[in-house]
């Protein structure tokens, strides 16, 4: 296709050959750089995000995939003009694609085209026949004709933009859909301006027309992944709203000492206080609790419910309450647990949880507590730390109709009882983790208060990374 120069305005001069060769080299180096981070981007992976990164890695790709061949053109120059036509079956106007180009690349899916308004003829380069699907033996379509490949409704958007082109000299850019032979549907960009004769008017019209098809499809895929992404975030922080109003409406206030309605001596001294993970993990289902009985013993328990979400703190508080009831209904630990156990049991969505669950009994300083699969409590006495002896428990849920012993311990004036979570100590598990708690007991000996224990725990493991939530009570035995 000629290179048409309005009547109004020159032709602008080509960039030097080594300036293109520069923007190439720039180009696929580039190209290079993404594909590397692209490949370390798993396409199949679950996060939301990581799709959505996979997605731009991939528009950006073909984006520079398409640049790069844009230059690589501008380098080359213009095809060269094609060969006086020798065979009869070859039509007027087909511009072979160039060498090497190979089927599907770049190179064959822009094509030229200009319609002569005087003469009423058109020429197509080989590549809009490529494109549109259409055999380079038929003869080009004219303006008139080429609506008929064009969707129904993107029709008036073409007539537009034509009627515009011609009749008010206004270049062309925009986009439609054509139909091929072969049912497929394939979306066009069009960029084109009209070649004005020395009249001003309009003589004909020359476009460049594109398949975008692709492109689309990858704008379409980073904007689903985007949208979903988006979906996901709003759908966990709504969660994680809704189980934190959860938690925070069943859990006894986390800050500060625990305040009970005493209705003799005051004998224990209580503080609790939950340390959220660094992560901004959802909320789990771990819980601390202190209530005073009606016959004046108090129940302390912690646990962990697994699993996040709101179903877990949903499950949690469930299983709080059952533990509330059965205690003020006067059932020891052991045959407490047991009972929670058959409550998991049976319902609908399988749970696993540990648990410790305690009562005191002020008038004979004696603990009596049973642990299911859970860290066993810590005592503080003179300056000193132990775990305490603990009976057989298991898993809460992990076995069907599983019997919980328990265990007494008498305590002194002046211990300090510590019941926590796992998780507490973060970077540190089982012996290792409980070895750290043990460690603060000359801290706590001069600690006045229950309070004091409970900062000075937040002060050695409140700070530092951990990937959960966790929970810590302490009881001081005050008379």
């Amino acid at each position: 296709m000629p290179s048409p120069v309005s009547a109004d305005r020159s032709s602008a001069q080509p960039p030097g050959r080594g300036s293109v060769e520069a923007l190439i080299s720039q180009a696929r180096r580039l190209k290079g750089d993404v594909d590397a981070v692209r490949r370390d981007t798993r396409s199949d992976s679950a996060d939301p995000e990581k799709r959505w990164q996979r997605a731009l890695y991939d528009l950006a790709l073909h984006q520079l995939d398409d640049l790069d061949a844009h230059l690589a053109q501008l380098r080359d120059g213009p095809a060269p003009a094609p060969p006086t036509r020798a065979d009869p079956a070859e039509p007027l106007g087909v511009r072979p694609a160039p060498a090497g180009a190979p089927r599907g690349s770049l190179l064959s899916r822009v094509g030229s085209a200009e319609w002569n308004l005087l003469t009423d003829e058109a020429i197509w380069s080989g590549e809009l026949y490529q494109i549109l699907g259409l055999d380079p033996g038929a003869p080009a379509l004219t303006l008139d004709e080429l609506p008929s490949l064009v969707l129904e409704e993107d029709r008036p958007k073409l007539t537009s933009m034509v009627t515009d082109c011609l009749v008010d000299a206004r270049p062309i850019d925009g986009e439609f859909r054509v139909v091929r032979p072969d049912t497929s549907v394939r979306t066009v960009h069009i960029m084109g301006e009209p070649v004005l004769g020395a009249d001003g008017s309009t003589t004909s019209m020359w476009a460049v027309l594109r398949d975008v098809s692709e492109l689309r499809r990858h704008r379409l895929t980073v904007r689903e992944t985007r949208d979903s992404l988006q979906h996901h975030r709003r759908r966990e922080q709504a969660e994680h709203r809704i189980a934190a109003e959860l938690q925070e409406a069943v859990l006894p206030p986390w800050r500060g000492t625990l305040r009970l309605p005493h209705q003799g001596p005051r004998t224990l001294d209580l503080a609790a206080h939950r340390l959220p993970s660094a992560g901004g993990t959802p909320i789990g289902g771990k819980w601390y609790d202190a209530l005073e009985l009606s016959d004046g013993e108090t129940l302390l328990s912690v646990g962990d419910l697994t699993g996040h979400g709101v179903a877990v703190a949903s499950g949690m508080a469930t299983l709080l309450g059952a533990v509330r009831g059965m205690a003020m209904a006067g059932t020891l630990p052991g045959q407490l647990l047991t009972m929670l156990n058959q409550l998991l049991d049976t319902t609908v969505q399988p749970a696993l949880g540990g648990a410790v669950c305690c009562r005191y009994r002020p008038e004979t300083r004696t603990l009596v507590w049973a642990q299911a699969g859970h860290p066993a409590p810590l005592l503080y006495r003179g300056g000193t730390g132990c775990v305490l002896s603990a009976p057989d428990g298991a898993l809460l849920g992990a076995t069907s109709g599983a019997v919980y012993e328990q265990t007494d311990a008498t305590l002194e004036p002046g211990d300090v009882l510590l019941l926590h979570t796992e998780g507490l100590v973060p970077g540190h598990a089982g012996t290792a983790a409980v070895d750290r708690l043990l460690g603060l007991a000359p801290r706590f000996r001069t600690a006045r208060t229950a309070q004091d224990c409970v900062r000075t725990v937040v002060e050695g493991f409140g700070d530092t990374g951990r990937e959960d939530d966790a929970c810590v009570l302490v009881a001081r035995i005050t008379d």
